[in-house]
């Protein structure tokens, strides 16, 4: 077993991501970090009791874009044998998502993100997933971190979606959460399985492009600059009760779907989209 392989099981191990019994929606985009995740997952997957797989795919309807990702999703999940929930925007909220972004392309990847939440949700649901399992890397969690820290959002900076859901929602989990970037790129390389892919034309308008631009120049020059910066999140969590961890886990009066305010995020953006 490589040591990324190592690491990666090590993790899963000591922070109880995944216990016997468990049923893991594995959410595949057919991008780099979701087909490392999924791999890996396989190769893990004797180690576990009575652990099953389902790859979920959503489909956002980025004209250009999508049609590549999902054909290398399904051609992975096919080598693997396993299960594919595909779920579309346009099935779930009545248009693509460059029908719901027209005319509004500068919100694009916060539009997006609540939307592929509730569409994660809803595909994980019908998997009867037990674990929602992303591919969040360390470049990805390092970015949130500064992006809370540059807002001044403790709640969501602390707030762990995989913590103490109560049976209220599924936990998500992020197995490669301290594997860089470039270890997954180098991973898929030396596996044969790296695809050039195009990457979501609606990145430019995003606040994540410029921090991924600032940490990367950082961790070029300081190497260790994003382990530190979630070493930082760990100890500034340490000083958390338990309340601020988990969050205030309401019912959203609109959806009846937990949230931590009186109205889920999905909710608040469906009556501004006037949907």
């Amino acid at each position: 077993m490589s040591d990324l392989e190592q690491r990666v099981a090590e993790t899963i191990r000591s922070r109880k991501m995944i216990l016997p019994g468990d049923r893991v929606a594995v959410a595949l985009s057919g991008g780099k970090d979701s087909t490392a995740l999924l791999m890996l997952l396989c190769r893990l997957l004797p180690a576990w009791d009575d652990v099953r797989l389902t790859a979920i795919t959503i489909d956002e309807g980025i004209l250009g874009y999508r049609e590549d990702t999902i054909r290398s999703a399904e051609r992975l999940v096919g080598k693997y044998g396993l299960d594919h929930i595909r779920i579309s925007f346009a099935d779930l909220f009545g248009g693509s998502l460059d029908e719901i972004l027209k005319d509004r392309q500068s919100g694009a990847c916060s539009v997006c993100g609540i939307l592929r939440r509730k569409a994660l949700i809803v595909a994980a649901r019908r998997a009867g997933a037990t674990r929602l399992a992303t591919g969040h890397n360390l470049d990805d969690e390092a970015q949130s971190v500064l992006m809370n820290l540059l807002r001044g959002d403790l709640p969501r900076l602390v707030r762990d979606s995989s913590h103490n859901s109560s049976g209220q929602f599924i936990p998500r989990i992020k197995p490669l959460g301290l594997v860089s970037e470039k270890e997954i790129a180098t991973y898929l390389m030396l596996q044969g399985a790296w695809v050039d892919l195009p990457e979501c034309p609606y990145t430019l308008h995003a606040l994540r492009r410029e921090v991924r631009a600032m940490l990367s120049t950082l961790e070029y020059q300081y190497p260790g600059t994003m382990l530190h910066l979630m070493e930082s999140k760990r100890k500034i969590e340490g000083y958390c009760g338990e309340e601020t961890l988990a969050g205030p886990i309401r019912s959203c009066r609109e959806c009846g779907e937990p949230c931590s305010g009186e109205i889920c995020q999905f909710c608040q953006l469906r009556q501004s989209l006037g949907r």
